[in-house]
């Protein structure tokens, strides 16, 4: 097993960059699939010092239902984002807010950051110092304490399940 790990240090890593360089040229020509199998074995090998601690999904089924929550919150980020800057702008209502962290885990954080920017209308912004606090910026809040809750349970919660200390 040691072995194994040598060669693939991050194995879910090393899948997912597989399907997302299939996905990303549209192919499932036999060049492409070796191409990214080489990817997928030299990326995590090559960056695995910058890995400290090994990376374990303790709920993988949790983590593609998080997967689609994001998409669909995506989608309808979109649509509200759209009316918003077509509409006046006095419907829009910009605000900083810092959303007090309970997860720990370095990959959490950084995916529950991701996931904020990535959903149109808010942007994650700066992590505390002590990697306790992360401040966002949304394009049009009306209820901090609400938006802290909805990332909290929607995001937040879900990671910090997926991503317990092995």
């Amino acid at each position: 097993m040691k072995k194994f790990k040598t060669i693939l240090p991050h194995p879910l890593l090393s899948i997912a960059l597989v399907f997302v360089w299939l996905l990303l040229n549209n192919t499932t020509s036999t060049g492409h699939m070796i191409l990214g199998m080489i990817l997928a074995i030299l990326i995590p090998w090559f960056t695995s010092a910058f890995w400290p601690e090994e990376v374990c999904m303790k709920h993988p089924l949790l983590f593609l239902k998080f997967v689609g929550i994001v998409l669909y919150d995506i989608l309808i980020a979109n649509i509200t984002v759209s009316k918003l800057i077509l509409g006046p702008n006095k419907n829009l209502k910009p605000a900083f807010f810092d959303l007090p962290l309970d997860i720990k885990h370095p990959l959490g954080i950084s995916l529950l950051a991701s996931t904020i920017s990535l959903t149109p209308g808010t942007v994650s912004c700066d992590l505390s110092e002590d990697k306790t606090n992360l401040v966002i910026h949304g394009l049009s809040i009306e209820d901090i304490d609400q938006a802290i809750n909805e990332i909290k349970t929607r995001y937040e919660k879900p990671l910090m399940e997926v991503f317990k200390p092995c």
